[in-house]
């Protein structure tokens, strides 16, 4: 394993340990909720975007079970989506589906995905390619919901 691997297993090992977002926000304000399961697996999440007035990402907060990719994945999409506008958003979860699909072709910039182009590798094993994806589809469906 190269040094990029290892410190990118160790970024995914440590949001998955220490989550952030990880306590479902109360239904206030205008809000959306979505609870998404990827039934291979067992990994779930239920995920709640909370909008600002002019109907950008307030904040996102989560819940769920699964194993670690699905954790960390949730965990730093939460760092990426507070203040994006629903295009924004859309762009970046179309950008992450994008090369999750990539079968490892492609890779996540980091400066547009900061933690989470640590999953770019995710790619290359279809099996976990959904345990990466679950918070981003949940945050699709939610938006979408709003």
């Amino acid at each position: 394993m190269s040094g990029l691997e290892s410190l990118y297993q160790e970024l995914i090992l440590d949001h998955s340990k220490h989550p952030h977002g990880r306590t479902l926000a109360p239904e206030e304000g205008p809000h959306a909720t979505s609870h998404q399961r990827n039934p291979v697996c067992g990994d779930e999440i239920t995920l709640r975007a909370r909008l600002a007035d002019d109907g950008s990402i307030r904040d996102v907060t989560w819940e769920g079970a699964g194993c670690s990719i699905s954790q960390a994945s949730a965990s730093m999409l939460v760092d990426l989506s507070a203040g994006l506008t629903r295009a924004e958003a859309s762009a970046l979860i179309d950008g992450f589906r994008d090369v999750m699909r990539s079968r490892g072709a492609r890779e996540l910039d980091i400066d547009d995905y900061g933690d989470a182009a640590a999953l770019s590798g995710v790619s290359k094993y279809t099996a976990r390619v959904k345990c990466a994806m679950l918070a981003w589809v949940a945050l699709e469906d939610a938006l979408s919901r709003a």
